[in-house]
């Protein structure tokens, strides 16, 4: 990662959940990532890799079983997951850090107008006192509706619509960290790309700084600086948009982004998809070794023995895998 200022840094986080029996599922294994100020992380990879648990992590929706959480440089809990937060400064990060939930329906009170639903943050956070009908047909103008959608209720409006008063409220209360799980996915798609839009250009009039998960990854290399390819509660991969996309080192993504339409029918039709062999393993009974290793065909002995560490490769681009190097230069020579 170049030098810029770390907003937010993530070492070693894990969120395991208690089953019967003592078991747990591990949902997130030991990440760790940094972001920078003003730039867009995308968080992608299959169902159940552990994208969204993680932004809730981060969100402090869900407490960490393990692993520390830095903002701004401060540490938020201990290794152990216990919290170092006091309310008052609980409150603060919670100001700064705001998600955007996929559903855009289940996530609105449906007994809350509009209005009402922006203005809570205002209220809790004691914003823009006596000015808060302004500051809500302000927010609204922002994200693309008309002021007097302030007294209509959410069966009143279009999954768009509903969406962009998500993001009115999530921007009420100033936030500088804005995490945006799945936003469009539940959306038509002739929706999906102004609510993108929306977010590119609000990133840029606010100076937002952005986790975006999703697991459509044509979205992600439009909106994302970098990105972080997450497998089983693990980051395999994390590098630049271009990186990842033009030169990725670990072969789940180069399975990923194969099965990736292209606009092209030419190179579309003369191109090789990846079809991944093998069985997923479960989160709650991981292989000691690599936990991409009964999908990958360059899985051998040390692989299902010792788990990679996310290294750096090249300048800011990093990889957990033991044969990146071998990969690499068959890629060479195919093309």
């Amino acid at each position: 990662m170049k030098t810029k200022e770390v907003l937010l840094e993530c070492s070693d986080v894990c969120e395991y959940f208690p089953l019967e029996n003592g078991r747990k599922l591990k949902a997130v294994d030991g990440v760790s990532l940094k972001i920078a100020h003003g730039e867009v992380l995308g968080i992608v990879g299959e169902s159940g890799c552990g994208k969204s648990t993680l932004g809730r992590v981060i969100s402090r929706i869900y407490r960490p079983t393990s692993g520390q959480i830095f903002y701004r440089g401060r540490l938020k809990n201990d290794a152990d997951g216990k919290n170092r937060l006091s309310p008052k400064e609980e409150k603060e990060y919670c100001k700064n850090v705001q998600v955007i939930f996929q559903d855009p329906y289940s996530s609105l009170n449906p007994r809350h107008t509009a209005g009402r639903t922006i203005a809570r943050g205002l209220e809790v956070h004691g914003l823009y006192k006596g000015r808060e009908k302004e500051r809500v047909e302000e927010l609204l103008e922002m994200v693309g509706l008309p002021p007097e959608a302030k007294d209509r209720y959410p069966h009143e409006f279009s999954g768009g619509q509903r969406q962009r008063i998500c993001i009115a409220r999530a921007l009420a209360i100033e936030p500088e960290l804005l995490i945006c799980d799945e936003p469009i996915s539940a959306l038509d798609v002739s929706i999906q790309s102004q609510i993108i839009n929306l977010l590119i250009d609000l990133k840029e009039k606010l100076g937002l700084t952005m986790i975006f998960i999703s697991h459509d990854l044509s979205v992600v290399k439009y909106i994302c600086d970098r990105v972080a390819v997450m497998y089983l509660g693990t980051v395999v991969e994390e590098g630049t948009s271009e990186e990842i996309y033009e030169s990725p080192y670990h072969y789940y993504t180069k399975a990923l982004l194969s099965a990736v339409p292209l606009a092209d029918p030419e190179i579309e039709k003369n191109r090789s998809r990846i079809l991944l062999q093998g069985d997923i393993p479960s989160p709650v009974d991981a292989p000691a070794g690599c936990t991409f290793c009964s999908r990958c065909p360059y899985c051998d002995e040390i692989c299902r023995e010792k788990r990679p560490k996310l290294t750096e490769w090249d300048n800011g681009h990093l990889a957990a895998c033991w044969h990146v190097g071998q990969i690499m230069t068959e890629e060479e020579k195919r093309l």
